[in-house]
């Protein structure tokens, strides 16, 4: 189904902002399942923690240093972390605004693998920097559209100034919760996500709500951190490891149970890079994260990135 005629609105929605614990840490009566282990902090410091990394990482682009940086995985005149590198071609990649890459925080390119057709209402959870938002908006094209949905002001005020300067004007950007999507009900043909439904500390809502958003038939294709075998509990308590997309993976098939107790139906999980030990202290390098040493050996192997694919049921087939 086609979308309406494009827009050229070019500042962020405000949405009810949703940042307390009353509010985010959600309850809610719909959540089937519970993930094992995942969430050592509340909801509320969790989404704290991320919003700060990542307006830090906003800051960091627009001092003309890589956004990861901010995170503390490079020295912040380059930056070649295992998760966030050489994610995009140069033909993808070619006459998009410098600051789209350098605000890259992802770790794949759901854009590259999902199915995207000319008409096409796209939702990119977790949008930051805006290259997976423009990229879609590219696939879709006039007929089509892109939102974009971010917590981070730093990051959603980036994004408008790389829309603007990319010309797209087939592309809104919403501030919001991935919990709290400001969407109507089955109003989005895909929704998109790159490294950010680790992110949540309540991914049954985070991904309840990307169904509700979903048309019938409406297909979901994230790129995601997750654990390929099973990690020490206290490796998973950090909230600096959390912010840095390893400390809130789910195992593979406890994501797949998750996205069953939603509603999904047709999964695929297709890991697409595994990290080892030096992947890991690479990528945390400068981080606090207090004592962890030589026991990054025991994440080595057993992290990586995936694609994450699914449908809703009913629509086309």
């Amino acid at each position: 189904m086609n979308a309406e005629t494009p827009t050229t609105q070019t500042t962020a929605i405000t949405a009810a902002p949703c940042c307390g614990p009353t509010c985010c840490a959600t309850d809610s009566a719909d959540s089937k399942a519970e993930p094992k282990e995942t969430s050592p902090f509340d909801a509320a410091t969790i989404q704290s923690a991320v919003r700060a990394k990542y307006d830090a990482a906003a800051r960091a682009v627009a001092a003309g240093k890589p956004g990861s940086s901010a995170l503390g995985c490079c020295d912040g005149t380059s930056c070649a972390d295992p998760i966030t590198a050489d994610l995009y071609s140069t033909a993808e990649t070619l006459g998009l605004p410098q600051d789209t890459l350098l605000a890259s925080l992802g770790c794949g390119n759901p854009t590259a693998l999902a199915e995207l057709l000319p008409g096409d209402v796209v939702l990119d959870l977790g949008s930051g920097g805006g290259i997976d938002v423009l990229l879609s908006a590219r696939r879709v094209g006039p007929t089509g559209k892109a939102y974009g949905l971010d917590q981070s002001d730093e990051m959603l005020a980036l994004a408008l100034a790389n829309q603007r300067q990319a010309g797209a004007t087939n592309v809104e950007f919403l501030r919001g919760a991935i919990e709290n999507i400001p969407l109507p009900t089955a109003t989005v043909d895909v929704v998109i996500s790159n490294c950010v439904i680790n992110l949540s500390g309540d991914k049954p809502k985070a991904l309840a709500e990307a169904f509700r958003v979903l048309k019938p038939g409406g297909r979901l294709a994230i790129s995601d951190v997750v654990f390929l075998a099973p990690v020490p509990a206290d490796l998973k308590k950090s909230v600096e490891l959390w912010a840095g997309c390893v400390a809130g993976a789910l195992e593979s098939e406890e994501y797949r149970a998750l996205l069953e107790d939603v509603g999904f139906e047709a999964i695929e999980i297709e890991p697409t890079r595994i990290y080892q030990a030096e992947d890991a202290r690479a990528f945390l390098a400068g981080t606090e994260v207090g004592g962890l040493g030589g026991r990054l050996e025991e994440i080595g192997g057993r992290v990586g990135a995936a694609f994450l694919r699914a449908r809703k049921p009913g629509g086309r087939g």
